[in-house]
């Protein structure tokens, strides 16, 4: 495992924000930290980046106790993003590039390549406030992944993103990984896990309900059916029932004749 999280425990004067949380992290994968809004998540991914400290348990990292240099082998795209609006973007592009320890010609020079790769070397000399919300994401996507460290945690990666930029984005994703880098995918939306994830773990009310490969998981509590919701009038909805195996109809609002169909699905 490259990281490694012991029974993480957080607590906020009466909230605890995560509870005896523990997960494993395989090296060049992607691993889904997975929950709906408020469940832990980016408490969690604020301990691994020793923005805060956990009240007890440990972080493992390449095989060591997690310390503080260790955090510059990190790339973190945070929920909330945060550059500044009234620079010019590739002037502020290479001054966070040079942060992360880049020298001014070799930034210049990965960025340039980024950002024809990403289609936004048009805006190199804009000032970022000009950019969409989107155009903006794809810059600090790039500035998260420049110095290539072994580690990325991106938290909400596709907020705000139209589908064909969505696509863009996942697809360098999985190229990152494919590149031999291990990648945390914070996210409360299931829909592109499936494709991006290998791993996941699902946290929920401050614990970690279930984790391990997205295959064993599917296996393991996938039944085979699926629910259908339909409306209309009851005898067109009994005669469709008759067409599929298994199916129910289960009456919700008798008034206005409307019904659940439960059906299986192979």
């Amino acid at each position: 495992m490259f990281l490694e999280a012991h029974h993480i425990t957080k607590r906020y004067a009466n909230h605890t924000a995560l509870n005896d949380v523990s997960i494993q992290v395989p090296r060049g994968k992607v691993f889904g930290l997975l929950g709906p809004n408020g469940a832990g998540k980016t408490t969690l991914i604020r301990i691994i980046n020793r923005i805060t400290a956990p009240d007890e348990g440990e972080v493992i990292f390449d095989g060591h106790p997690f310390c503080a240099e260790d955090v510059a082998r990190i790339g973190y795209l945070p929920e909330e993003r945060g550059l500044y609006r009234k620079m010019k973007v590739g002037e502020q592009a290479i001054y966070l590039a040079r942060l992360k320890g880049l020298g001014h010609l070799e930034a210049k020079s990965r960025l340039q390549e980024w950002f024809e790769r990403l289609d936004i070397m048009p805006w190199w000399d804009k000032k970022l406030e000009e950019l969409s919300k989107g155009m903006q994401q794809k810059v600090q996507f790039v500035i998260t992944v420049l110095h290539r460290p072994p580690l990325l945690i991106f938290d909400e990666p596709f907020s705000g993103f139209d589908p064909v930029n969505a696509e863009l984005l996942k697809a360098e994703i999985l190229k990152l990984r494919d590149e031999g880098h291990t990648i945390i995918y914070s996210t409360h939306n299931m829909a592109s896990v499936e494709d991006v994830c290998d791993n996941i773990a699902l946290i929920d009310h401050s614990r970690v309900v279930l984790q391990g490969p997205v295959d064993e998981v599917k296996r393991q509590f996938a039944d085979g059916r699926c629910c259908l919701r339909a409306i209309g009038p009851r005898e067109v909805l009994e005669q469709m029932a008759t067409t599929l195996p298994e199916a129910t109809l289960t009456e919700v609002l008798p008034s206005m004749n409307e019904v659940f169909l439960k059906a299986v699905g192979q």
